[in-house]
Parts: C-alpha cells; sequence; structure tokens
C-alpha cells in the first residue's frame, strides 16, 4: 500500500514538474539578468533598468511570463506532457530546449549583443542599439514554440499560441520602429492625427491654449499646448500614440476569445468594448505627457519616466485586466442566472 501511494506521488510530482518546466525555463535567465544585473552596452544601461522600461525594455517579458502561468492555470487539467522516459530523443530534445533560454541569454551578454547591433548597424538600421532586444523577443516566442511543441504537442502549439504570439509581436513592433523611426512607417502612423486631434480636444476641454501642427521634418502631427504653469510642444509618433497596445490588445482578445464559450454577438461586442477602451486609454496618455511636460519641462525625468513606463503600462494593465474582467462577469453572470432548486420537502 505505502509502495501505491509513494508511486503515485512520484507521479504527480512528475506530471507537475513536467507541466511548470517551460515556464521556468524562462524565469531562471530573467531572474539571473536581474540578479546579476550585467551592464547591457547595446541599451546603455544596466540590466536590471532595462526590466524598468516597457517601451525598448524587458517589462513585457513579465507580461509574457503572466501569459504563460495564466495558460498554464486555465488549462491545468487538459495538459498532457509527452516526456517519458521510454522515449529518450524526445526527452533528449526537450532538456536541450529548456536550456536554450538561458544560453541565449548567456550568449547576449558575452558577446552576441554586440554583434548583432554591429551588424545591424552595417544593414543600415537606424536604432541598431535596441535591435538585439527585438531579436530577443523574436527568439523568445520561437523557443517557447519550441518547448511546448517537444513536450506536449500540437495541442501544446495551440494552447500556448497566446503568450508566443504576444511575445513574437512585441519583437516585431520593436523591429519596426527600430528600422522606420519617427513614424515613418505609414500603416502604423495612419492613426496618429486622430488621436492627436483628439487628445487635443480633451486639452482643450481641460482649459489649455492647443495648437494643433505638422512637423516639417518628419511629418508627424504635433501639438503646442500652453497653461497656467508652463507649455509643452511635442510630435508624436506611432509609438507614443500607443498604437502597439492596439495591436497587442487585437492579438491577446482575439486569442482569449476564440478559447471562450460565447456567441459570435457576444464575442463580437466584447472585442468592440476592449479595443474603444484602449483606444482612449491611448488618448489620454497623450493627455497626460501634455501635462507632465507643461509642469516639469518637456525633457524633464518625470517625462522620461511616463513616455517609456507609466504611459505605455496603462494599456497594458487594462489588455491584462480586461480578460480577467470578462471571466469573473460570466461567473458571476452564470451564478445570476442558475435556477434555484426547490425545497425538497415544500410546505
Amino acid at each position: 500500500m505505502k509502495t501505491e501511494l509513494s508511486q503515485n506521488t512520484l507521479e504527480n510530482y512528475r506530471a507537475f514538474l513536467l507541466k511548470v518546466l517551460p515556464l521556468a525555463a524562462f524565469i531562471v535567465p530573467m531572474a539571473a539578468v536581474y540578479l546579476a544585473n550585467p551592464f547591457d552596452a547595446a541599451l546603455n544601461i544596466s540590466a536590471q533598468a532595462s526590466f524598468e522600461l516597457m517601451w525598448k525594455g524587458r517589462t513585457f517579458q513579465l507580461f509574457f511570463i503572466w501569459l504563460i502561468s495564466l495558460e498554464l492555470i486555465l488549462g491545468w487539467e487538459n495538459i498532457t506532457s509527452k516526456i517519458s522516459l521510454q522515449n529518450k530523443p524526445r526527452l533528449a530534445l526537450f532538456t536541450a530546449a529548456l536550456v536554450l533560454p538561458s544560453l541565449y541569454v548567456l550568449l547576449e551578454f558575452i558577446g552576441l549583443n554586440d554583434v548583432l547591433a554591429a551588424w545591424c548597424s552595417q544593414s543600415g538600421v537606424a536604432f541598431s542599439g535596441s535591435m538585439p532586444l527585438a531579436i530577443e523577443y523574436l527568439a523568445f516566442s520561437a523557443m517557447l514554440l519550441l518547448l511546448t511543441f517537444i513536450g506536449y504537442g500540437k495541442k501544446g502549439l495551440a494552447d500556448f499560441a497566446l503568450p508566443a504570439i504576444f511575445v513574437a509581436l512585441v519583437g516585431v513592433i520593436y523591429t519596426i520602429d527600430n528600422m522606420f523611426p519617427y513614424g515613418q512607417f505609414t500603416p502604423f502612423q495612419l492613426l496618429v492625427p486622430t488621436t492627436a486631434s483628439l487628445a487635443g480636444g480633451v486639452l482643450d476641454w481641460m482649459g489649455y491654449s492647443v495648437v494643433q501642427g505638422v512637423e516639417a521634418l518628419t511629418g508627424m502631427p504635433t501639438l503646442e499646448v500652453t497653461g497656467a504653469v508652463g507649455s509643452a510642444t511635442f510630435a508624436i509618433a506611432w509609438p507614443c500614440a500607443g498604437i502597439e497596445s492596439l495591436l497587442i490588445f487585437t492579438a491577446v482578445a482575439l486569442l482569449f476569445l476564440k478559447r471562450m464559450n460565447f456567441s459570435l454577438k457576444a464575442k463580437v461586442g466584447f472585442f468592440a468594448v476592449g479595443a474603444a477602451v484602449t483606444y482612449l486609454i491611448n488618448v489620454l496618455r497623450i493627455t497626460q505627457i501634455f501635462v507632465i511636460g507643461m509642469q516639469y519641462g518637456e525633457y524633464s525625468a518625470q517625462v522620461d519616466a511616463f513616455h517609456y513606463y507609466y504611459g505605455p503600462l496603462y494599456a497594458m494593465a487594462w489588455i491584462v485586466a480586461y480578460p480577467l474582467i470578462l471571466m469573473a462577469a460570466t461567473m458571476g453572470w452564470q451564478k445570476i442566472r442558475r435556477p434555484r432548486q426547490a425545497p425538497l420537502n415544500p410546505a
């Protein structure tokens, strides 16, 4: 009896370990980089500082970890590992894939980033110093897909598509901005004039003097805002307008809604509401940076902190929270609609 219990305990522990190992494969190198805190020559900041940047930093990788964790929690009972001691080739591949994220990060800080940055600079990439980070995001996406395919098969690819697409999308967005900076990528820049105009309207409604214009050199829309405490003028490119958050919301929402048992009409409605709120947050994000710029100065540390961290964090907090809000609302609605059972012995 004791032997059977210990065998069952061992099997349960093995099953648990095989499920969480892909998550640990990314947590370990991120934690090591943060604790060791090497200087990131490509970004020209310390590794710890890179985790404090939403735009062109590693904060998005924390959301990547959160999404993997969420997929594990939601699909725990349905996740079945294909790894066994009997299948030694698959076990060897799985072990190698687990080591890949740590190995890649190690190579980055012993020279790979310098090589990538130099190659991108020679290729004419405008922001070549940011390219190693963009490639890191893309590499993490590929490694997660490889891990889940080896560990869980084709079903694993579908189960973990959301975090893989999310982190790949961040890498693609960074790459586009590195290659076409200052709003040069027209498809992403199309929404910016409307967003800037709406932000100008909000600032005007708040009592500030607003002059809208266009920057001659880049063609980006500008706002010149004046208030009692000062004035601020900024040109607005698509990263500043939060277009990346709309793209990330679209990917996250579509993949999430696809898995939920909602009607098509409900899915369209939920997506539209979420997209509208995301867009509104981006309008308010532009509004806020002008308020900060007037109060502290256009080139102040407060403006930089909001531009690179807190501004993008507004939208990301909403994108992360929205699926949880929908799940909680659905569970609450099901409880309300559930018919009450009649008493066993009615009076």
